[in-house]
């Protein structure tokens, strides 16, 4: 093939350097490029910590693995557009009652963001990452359009819908057809150091893992105090909680109050400072409201027809019917109950394996 350039983003895993180094072996100019947001907390600069994708030792691994395959590693500092959008993002959600995914929101506007950028910089074609995704064209319309990886246990295209389509036509992954075990098989045949590094685990800013602990530093940073509340059942106080942002719709553990059936969380009411509990069943719902809705592989939806609907990245799907209101927002109408629908996490559509549309969980019918 011809040398087209190509900038990938290296995170310091085995993922993103098998990435660069497959591009490589195709015949493209590559070069690598990390994006450190390491200065949002102090425990991401653990320099040997490896399950976090924003620690010193990533960097050191990343600039290693240029240096192995013979490329150029570039390193760019996006801590305060990162605290801007995403942590700032992040912590205000939680004080909305809502539970968001900050990674949905950090892929195009910081990892493509940034990487973009520094590609039209030095003149590259496109760019690249370790996603285990693959991106497509619809050859009548033109649109470009995310499907499943074929490694069902690693497919990250959930996280990647709210790419753009300039972002799509200029974005490759190479691991779309691989699995796992197959890139760590193909990093020992590069000789790769990273051939048996750990996964990252957790949100990359938050290293330990610990959300609660991570909100009320943040909180304490601005001297901020989130008091104790009731929690309620059935219309009546039955305990108190340790502040509203630390529940979750659907948690069971660590309320702190005892009933003569298991309660959830079913809803979170921050300007009354309350947690509503309730039975399992009134966890279940068939209808959502979403929105910041992105279209797209059709620039329109059929309402007539069931597609597949995840309300989570865990989650194997359900049918449902969705309808584009006439507000933007998207009304999602399962054809079976859902457990446990979430204001603010991911809704991701899929038409078999391709990314239709997705949105924020903004409500669900009985919250």
């Amino acid at each position: 093939m011809s040398n087209k350039k190509v900038l990938v983003g290296m995170s310091g895993g085995v993922d993103s350097s098998v990435s660069a180094a497959l591009l490589l072996e195709a015949g493209y100019d590559v070069s690598g490029l990390t994006i450190t947001p390491f200065k949002i907390d102090d425990d991401c600069q653990v320099k040997l910590r490896e399950r976090s994708c924003c620690s010193f030792k990533s960097v050191i691994d990343a600039n290693d693995v240029c240096k192995k395959l013979g490329i150029e590693h570039y390193l760019i500092d996006l801590t305060e557009a990162f605290r801007k959008n995403i942590v700032e993002d992040f912590v205000n959600e939680y004080l909305t009652g809502r539970t968001p995914n900050p990674c949905v929101k950090c892929n195009p506007a910081i990892k493509w963001g940034g990487m973009l950028e520094k590609a039209d910089s030095i003149g590259a074609d496109f760019v690249a990452s370790g996603h285990y995704a693959k991106v497509k064209q619809d050859s009548d319309s033109g649109r470009f359009y995310l499907s499943k990886g074929d490694d069902n246990n690693k497919d990250q295209s959930y996280f990647l819908w709210k790419m753009s389509q300039e972002q799509l036509s200029r974005t490759i992954f190479p691991l779309g057809d691989l699995n796992k075990r197959e890139t760590r098989e193909i990093a020992r045949r590069f000789e790769l150091t990273v051939h048996s590094k750990a996964d990252s685990q957790e949100v990359c800013f938050i290293p330990d893992n610990n959300y609660h602990g991570f909100l009320k530093k943040q909180l304490n940073k601005e001297g901020r105090v989130i008091p104790e509340g009731d929690i309620v059942f059935d219309g009546n106080i039955i305990g108190k909680h340790s502040g509203y942002p630390f529940y979750t719709i659907g948690q069971r553990k660590g309320l702190g109050v005892s009933h003569s059936v298991p309660l959830y969380v079913k809803n979170i009411i921050p300007e009354k400072n309350i947690v509503v509990v309730g039975p399992i069943e009134e966890l279940f719902s068939k209808s959502l409201i979403a929105e910041d809705i992105n279209l797209m592989k059709y620039s329109h939806l059929s309402d007539d027809k069931a597609y597949q609907v995840k309300i989570r990245y865990k989650d194997i799907g359900a049918d449902a019917n969705c309808k584009l209101t006439d507000d933007g927002k998207m009304l999602i109408n399962f054809l079976s109950n859902r457990r446990a629908i979430t204001p603010g996490q991911t809704v991701v559509i899929y038409k078999g394996n391709d990314i239709v549309a997705g949105g924020i969980i903004k409500s669900w019918e009985g919250n």
